[in-house]
């Protein structure tokens, strides 16, 4: 299992757990305190004085009132998913299609190689790459926030 934490400048973080494991709240939760609250903090200094957005799906182990507990004493402002809409999970349009296309095909020595060739292929990415990923995002967010208060 995969979970990306990225911007418009690219990862901050990738969090691979491990084979045979599921996320649920504490494990979610760990890995926002544990893991991108550091990573944002050293590889993007200023932003945790200004509002980290964060947007997830609405999944079980993201929701459960321990987990938005987390989220609103680290700060974080939970952005508020409009209805289902495939064009708007950014992780499924923007990052696992393209990552699965240059992955198919690929044979691994071990399950130790999948992170490293995920983590090369997020990291090689342009920065426009990631820049646009976020713009397309916001454009389809905000229309159907407003369609929704229509």
């Amino acid at each position: 299992m995969l979970t990306v934490c990225w911007d418009t400048k690219g990862p901050i973080i990738e969090d691979f757990m491990k084979k045979g494991t599921t996320i649920n709240s504490v494990s979610y939760t760990k890995m926002l305190e544990k893991k991108l609250k550091p990573a944002i903090r050293s590889k993007r200094g200023g932003l945790l004085p200004k509002k980290v957005l964060l947007l997830h799906e609405n999944a079980r182990p993201l929701t459960p009132h321990h987990t938005l507990e987390t989220i609103n004493k680290m700060k974080f402002q939970l952005l508020r998913n409009p209805p289902y809409s495939p064009d708007l999970i950014p992780p499924d349009f923007h990052f696992f299609g393209p990552l699965k296309d240059a992955l198919r095909g690929r044979r691994f020595a071990s399950d130790l190689d999948v992170p490293n060739a995920v983590q090369k292929w997020l990291h090689d990415q342009p920065k426009i790459f990631h820049l646009e990923g976020i713009r397309k995002f916001v454009e389809c967010w905000a229309k159907s926030i407003l369609e929704e208060e229509d």
